[in-house]
């Protein structure tokens, strides 16, 4: 799948819907829609799209082939090094306490 159909997805779609629905601008990431589990806002700050980790690490794993290590990397170079200004999505990581 190309980048254009991934974000021509239906679910792509359905999320920008959602937003136009609520007149909200957002910063999504392309590709990994099936890890967006939310937004976050605070008090005159912008909404912020918000992915999971391991979600993304299954995105990689199940769509792309890639290795557990290899999407770990791929995430964490270029999605968590990634800043693309105030409304930069965030990523939840689990926590591991052990």
């Amino acid at each position: 799948m190309n980048l254009k159909n991934k974000m021509d997805s239906p679910l792509r779609k359905k999320i920008n819907i959602y937003l136009k629905e609520r007149e909200e601008n957002v910063i999504l990431m392309d590709g990994f829609d099936e890890a967006l589990i939310g937004f976050s806002q605070r008090i005159n700050e912008p909404l912020l799209a918000i992915y999971s980790w391991e979600k993304m690490i299954d995105v990689c794993t199940d769509r792309d082939g890639m290795t557990y290590e290899e999407a770990s990397e791929y995430i964490d170079y270029n999605c968590i090094g990634a800043w693309i200004g105030d409304q930069t999505p965030i990523i939840v990581m689990p926590l591991q306490l052990d």
